[in-house]
């Protein structure tokens, strides 16, 4: 596996790691401070999203069990893209996450997501 797509894959379970233990500390370093989430007729920065992520029930806690897949991946140079599988407690959500390398460093730089129907 080359390095670029085994470290944005590490990022991706921290991320889950981050969701699952309801935990804005671990979520934070993986987002650029510019990134804007967006969901159907929602629009959050990266830490309005994170205060909520500190409000809502922990899925760890309620014994909510480990389900988060990467469904794919794709690393082009210095960008990349994951369609992940985020099955919470309060809906299961599929997001799209875009990340670009920057100064050496990989963040993600944009996040749509949306409940599964």
């Amino acid at each position: 596996m080359p390095p670029d797509e085994a470290f944005i894959r590490e990022m991706l379970e921290r991320y889950f790691q981050g969701l699952h233990q309801g935990d804005a500390g671990l979520l934070k370093p993986l987002f650029h401070s510019d990134c804007v989430l967006k969901a159907p007729g929602l629009r959050r920065s990266r830490d309005t999203w994170l205060a909520d992520v500190l409000t809502r029930p922990v899925p760890a806690a309620q014994g909510h069990p480990w389900r988060y897949q990467v469904i794919w991946l794709e690393v082009l140079g210095e960008q990349a893209m994951a369609k992940v599988n985020c099955p919470l407690p309060h809906g299961h959500f599929m997001d799209y996450l875009g990340f670009l390398k920057e100064a050496g460093e990989w963040r993600i730089v944009n996040k749509m997501y949306a409940e599964r129907v």
